[in-house]
């Protein structure tokens, strides 16, 4: 009952704030994440105190008994003596005991599993916030390592500090008491140690930050170079080219193991300084301990006791030097982290945003302007465009027009330059992400899927939903035939059988015809259609259509389609180049207007627009 409660302690899930942008300092950002476990540091460091004070008292005991075996009468030794020896009686069974437990405890139980859990929660929902950019602009395996590992790199900065560096002090502190009391030139080589081990410490630590850095950073580039193999296996396959995936690895591997050995260079120097520093401390303390003892100095025990605290000590600094070393390898996790996490979200919530209200769906785009990046041709410049509620509106123009580009700026995955977009009269700069997102739903042309189950990923559109509308939803998109004929590699079948990462487990037209079941279970008053057809076949397509028919009823519908014949019954066809409006009407006015797009219907062969650049240049012309 008490380590349940125990564990309930901390709360990795417990809120707070996730717009908050993390320090950019190793300490700083460690703290952060760790101030949630403060009160539970503060008791662990107490616990820590006392029990390393009990382990040193040890050698203070040993001290004393050895004496008392060397100088007590035998046939009274326990009378004489009941007192003192109930006493270590009480510290080796009693309190040693308990301090042990109650550290074990406060480590195991309250701290250890739940902060790790909380960091990495934390880090992942801040992760989460940041916009579209972010993301494809790194690995999404080198995010999620820095992601898991953040965890255990800051836990360890804390514990480790205290478990590992505290101990040690108490035991150079009871050293140099103990010696102290016996003779000050007992006590010298200790305290030389001391400011010997420090100095190396010193030079240490800086040198094995930058290389445990450097390493992490190697082995994160490593990782994300795996996992970009893994994700683009079929593309690997069908152009032959595991040899290049072998070699992009093997230079990562060998990059890798250069930085590791660079580190462990440094390693193998400190630790062969470190043990001829050992080695003379020993050496020193043995013949200071046999001159004082000979001369009537110090007794038996208090050798003894001297010498094994000396020992004890010595072990603990080869470890406490390991330790240290782990420690700036986290450090150097932590940095890595940081300088990926600890960026402000580029694409945030206005202050005092408001939930975005449908009531007609009205969709203005007023003088709106935008573009990727400096020399990026792909531009949106001085757009203005308004579809009325209710309306269906097809995009059109050849890859690179700026349709799709359209699209993303309306549900905000990229902040417009200049002017703005308006639903219903509400600028969505001011209104939540979440509550715009949550009006809009859109069908891609690149269409990947959880690797979930077949029902996780139709609810997907409405959580919550029931297999009863999840069903009919399938049954609408003409998904249900195909759902129940699956079966997985652990022979979940139908709608329990999962997908594969992006759904490679599914034909292109099937991840389609789930993508459109997940838009018809969300019922959104906005739809954004962009290429949804593209990778149905053409009796598949025509099955569908009466469905998206229905989907669009009563919706505000922007639909892009380099397929002509999939959008022409639209009530209105905006034509796009770079991002300007170049001719709109009905399918039937432009044709009869001949011009841009009656061209590119012409030209047309079997219903798909030819996406030559300069073919559409000659028709503006």
């Amino acid at each position: 009952m008490f380590l349940n409660w125990l564990e309930r302690r901390v709360d990795p899930f417990a809120p707070f704030d996730e717009t908050r942008t993390p320090p950019q300092t190793v300490l700083g950002f460690a703290g952060f994440y760790l101030r949630p476990i403060r009160g539970a540091l503060a008791a662990l460091f107490v616990i820590a105190v006392v029990a390393g004070t009990v382990e040193a008292s040890l050698y203070l005991v040993m001290r004393w008994f050895i004496d008392l075996l060397a100088t007590a009468d035998r046939a009274t030794v326990l009378s004489d003596h009941a007192v003192g020896l109930i006493a270590v009686l009480l510290l080796v069974g009693v309190v040693r005991p308990i301090t042990i437990w109650l550290h074990e405890v406060l480590s195991n139980q309250l701290i250890v599993p739940q902060s790790t859990s909380q960091i990495r929660w934390r880090a992942h929902l801040y992760t989460l916030g940041h916009a579209l950019s972010y993301f494809q602009g790194d690995f999404s395996g080198r995010l999620a390592n820095r992601v898991v590992q953040v965890g255990p790199a800051v836990r360890e900065l804390a514990v480790v500090f205290i478990d590992t560096l505290l101990y040690v002090a108490i035991y150079a502190v009871t050293a140099v008491g103990l010696f102290g009391s016996i003779s000050p030139w007992l006590a010298l080589p200790v305290l030389i140690w001391i400011a010997a081990y420090a100095a190396l410490t010193t030079w240490f630590v800086p040198r094995a930050r930058a290389r445990s850095h450097k390493t992490a950073d190697t082995r994160s580039v490593l990782i994300g170079r795996i996992v970009d193999s893994y994700t683009n296996i079929l593309t690997v396959k069908l152009f032959a080219r595991d040899r290049e995936e072998r070699a992009t690895v093997r230079d990562a591997v060998e990059v890798h193991t250069d930085a590791y050995l660079y580190q462990f260079r440094l390693v193998t120097l400190t630790t062969s300084l470190l043990g001829l520093l050992n080695s003379t401390l020993l050496i020193a303390t043995g013949a200071a301990c046999l001159i004082l003892w000979r001369d009537g100095g110090m007794t038996t025990g208090e050798a003894s006791a001297g010498l094994a605290l000396i020992l004890r000590l010595l072990a603990m600094s080869g470890w406490v030097m390991q330790t240290v070393r782990g420690v700036f390898e986290n450090v150097g996790v932590i940095q890595e982290s940081m300088q990926t996490m600890a960026r402000p979200h580029a694409l945030v919530d206005a202050p005092e945003a408001r939930d975005l209200v449908v009531r007609g769906g009205e969709i203005r785009f007023e003088n709106v302007g935008f573009h990727y990046g400096r020399g990026d041709a792909t531009v949106i410049e001085d757009f203005s465009l308004t579809i009325r509620p209710g309306e269906k509106v097809g995009l059109v123009g050849v890859s690179g027009a700026g349709k799709s580009t359209l699209a993303s700026l309306l549900l905000r995955l990229y902040e417009v330059e200049s002017g703005r977009i308006l639903v219903d009269g509400q600028d969505i700069a001011t209104v939540t992400q979440q509550s715009l997102r949550e009006a809009i739903a859109m069908v891609s042309q690149d269409t990947s899927l959880l690797h979930r189950s077949i029902r996780e990923n139709i609810a997907y559109g409405r959580p919550g939903a029931t297999q009863e509308q999840i069903e009919r939803a399938a049954k609408l998109a003409h998904a249900d035939r195909f759902i129940a004929d699956l079966i997985d590699h652990k022979g979940r079948r139908g709608y329990d059988a999962q997908v594969g990462e992006r759904g490679v487990k599914l034909s292109g037209g099937q991840r389609q015809r789930i993508a459109i079941a997940r838009v018809m279970l969300k019922d959104a008053p906005i739809l954004i259609l962009d290429e949804a057809t593209s990778a149905l076949d053409s009796e598949v397509e025509a099955a569908i259509q009466d469905s998206l028919d229905t989907l669009m009823a009563g919706k505000t519908v922007v639909a892009i389609a380099h397929r002509l014949s999939t959008i022409a019954a639209l009530d209105r066809l905006v034509v796009i180049d770079r991002g300007r409006i170049v001719e709109e009407g009905t399918h039937a006015e432009l044709v009869a207007r001949s011009g841009v797009y009656a061209g590119l219907w012409t030209r047309q062969s079997g219903g798909f627009l030819d996406g030559g650049a300069a073919q559409f240049d000659d028709a503006v012309a």
